[in-house]
């Protein structure tokens, strides 16, 4: 790479679901829409991320946790706190909450994806992300079951994958991602991966200070399945919450191991059949 590897911090903390990313994504890289329709799960129309949606705002509602301090919580009654007494008479805590995350492709440092692609269409950029070429992708559809985070998806119309570029073209013109641009809390920030691990760090520390005791980093270890993403984020609970991994690991890791076993196993044949082709040639003298 000849340029400072940079990347996403994603502070789920701040996210207010606006959607802003997800349209500004769509406006850039004029993708075609694909969720319009109302599909019954909270104000989640887009539901996952694929091939024509390379952001998605998760929306996960579920009960406060209770005993903690957290952030502000949505109440079905602002007055009370607590919802009007059910058929026994006794009430019940309706305290919810919304967690809110922007999702994208996390430009893994080791990328399965990479090492699939019989074609080269994937190919890592002078910035340290993962960009697909359309022009060059033949519809194999091998990079889809190799990453780890279900992110690549083909268009069904011709097969051809396809997923978020980190605005590749933005970054050559000195730009920010578009999502980035558009974000209103800066929720999602851009910039030198470094420091923004970093900047990540720090605001984990002020949230534990805060009581927010359930704040989180997932995807910043160099030294996890994937080598660390380029894309991370700052969760306010587990992982699979948010429909991530837990322990991701990249599908090809063992590749280098697996070739330099199966070259020994090959050199063995190979001095087995040599060292019987030289008894026979005795026995035959």
């Amino acid at each position: 790479m000849s340029e400072e590897r940079v990347g996403f911090f994603t502070d789920t903390s701040v996210c207010i679901g606006c959607k802003a990313c997800e349209v500004a994504c769509k406006e850039w890289n004029a993708l075609p829409e694909d969720g319009l329709s109302l599909t019954g799960m909270s104000y989640d129309n887009t539901q996952a991320l694929g091939a024509s949606s390379w952001r998605h705002v998760a929306f996960i509602e579920q009960a406060a946790p209770q005993g903690r301090t957290r952030l502000p919580l949505i109440e079905a009654d602002s007055a009370k706190g607590t919802a009007d007494p059910g058929p026994s008479g006794a009430e019940s805590s309706t305290e919810m909450r919304w967690l809110m995350s922007s999702d994208v492709c996390k430009h893994c440092t080791h990328a399965a994806c990479l090492d699939v692609c019989p074609t080269g269409s994937l190919f890592r950029t002078e910035f340290g992300t993962v960009v697909v070429q359309e022009d060059i992708c033949n519809g194999c559809g091998y990079c889809v079951p190799a990453c780890p985070y279900g992110v690549i998806e083909q268009r069904p119309h011709d097969g051809r994958a396809f997923k978020c570029t980190l605005c590749y073209d933005r970054l050559g013109a000195g730009q920010e991602p578009a999502c980035a641009k558009a974000c209103p809390t800066e929720s999602i920030r851009f910039g030198p991966l470094d420091e923004l691990r970093e900047r990540a760090a720090l605001r984990v520390d002020e949230l534990h200070e805060a009581g927010v005791d359930g704040a989180r980093l997932y995807g910043h270890d160099p030294e996890d399945g994937v080598g660390g993403d380029g894309a991370f984020f700052l969760l306010l609970d587990r992982p699979e919450v948010y429909g991530l991994p837990p322990d991701p690991v990249v599908t090809t890791r063992d590749l280098p191991a697996m070739w330099k076993h199966a070259a020994g196993a090959a050199l063995s044949l190979l001095g087995g059949v040599a060292a019987a082709f030289a008894l026979t040639g005795r026995r035959r003298r």
